[in-house]
């Protein structure tokens, strides 16, 4: 198993200066998960070098920006969408990340008041296949995350997120689960992971307050007997969002400190999940 925390802890881009790399090397932390949101802003050389010199794996998290969107009505937009997406994986690859995950099938916070239709289900199919080739001329995977229904309408539970990527039908694109958004979503935690089976590629680890994780009531036990029963080894990630930064507390709805300190979600919460990791 890996073990990464998501800089948006820190920060809402790419800023070494605010990571407490030593700490987090000392805890055992593996790889750091980075948000990028404008590819073409991304110092790549900067991640690369920072990351070595650190000994960490990087892999990217993204959301659909402005302007895009992989299930619109409009051709137009689903185009320059795809075309969005793969300057995202370009950019991937330049700065050496091994994986992008994040809510790739439509944009957060898109409601239109109603489920989602046939149509729209088809084009976010057909949009991830179109990015098969890329992630495959770069060896990146792409891991879809399904998200609570206040964010979005697409994609919520377990089941259905195994159901699109079984009809995207690439060996690159697969799931990133996240105890935040199951816990509202899916009945059970523990078995929502169960249901992603081998489909599963990235786990964020976000207590249900997007606190420290095992600071609240996440079923933490159940969830990581889950993870081994399917033999999961890749990434748990922890995912929290710094309060005091405006975009992000907006963005995320987070009106009041989580720990502490933000290094506390990091630290407190990585030294938990190995524990428990290693006790299970």
């Amino acid at each position: 198993m890996k073990f990464g925390v998501n800089t948006m802890i820190w920060s809402g881009g790419f800023e070494p200066d605010k990571y407490p790399f030593d700490d987090l090397k000392e805890v055992g932390v593996d790889g750091i998960e980075i948000p990028v949101f404008v590819p073409e802003d991304l110092d790549t050389a900067a991640v690369r070098r920072t990351c070595e010199a650190h000994a960490l794996s990087v892999h990217f998290c993204s959301v659909n920006p402005d302007g895009t969107n992989p299930i619109s009505d409009d051709a137009a937009v689903r185009s320059r969408t795809v075309a969005h997406w793969k300057n995202v994986i370009r950019t991937a690859a330049e700065a050496g990340a091994e994986q992008i995950a994040g809510p790739t099938h439509s944009p957060v916070g898109y409601l239109p008041g109603r489920r989602r239709n046939e149509d729209e289900w088809r084009w976010g199919v057909e949009f991830h296949q179109a990015l098969h080739d890329d992630l495959a001329d770069t060896g990146i995977t792409m891991a879809v995350e399904p998200l609570n229904r206040f964010e979005t309408y697409f994609l919520n539970t377990a089941a259905d997120t195994v159901r699109f990527v079984e009809e995207i039908g690439s060996d690159r694109i697969g799931i990133l689960l996240d105890t935040f958004h199951q816990n509202i979503e899916d009945k059970d935690v523990a078995d929502a992971y169960r249901t992603c089976g081998e489909h599963l590629m990235h786990v964020h680890t976000c207590e249900n307050d997007r606190g420290v994780p095992g600071s609240g009531h996440v079923d933490w036990p159940g969830v990581l007997a889950a993870l081994k029963e399917i033999g999961y080894d890749r990434w748990m990630t922890i995912e929290s969002f710094n309060a005091h930064i405006p975009e992000l507390s907006a963005a995320t709805a987070i009106w009041r400190d989580l720990a502490g300190s933000m290094d506390e979600i990091a630290i407190d919460g990585t030294r938990f999940l190995r524990d428990l990791w290693a006790r299970t």
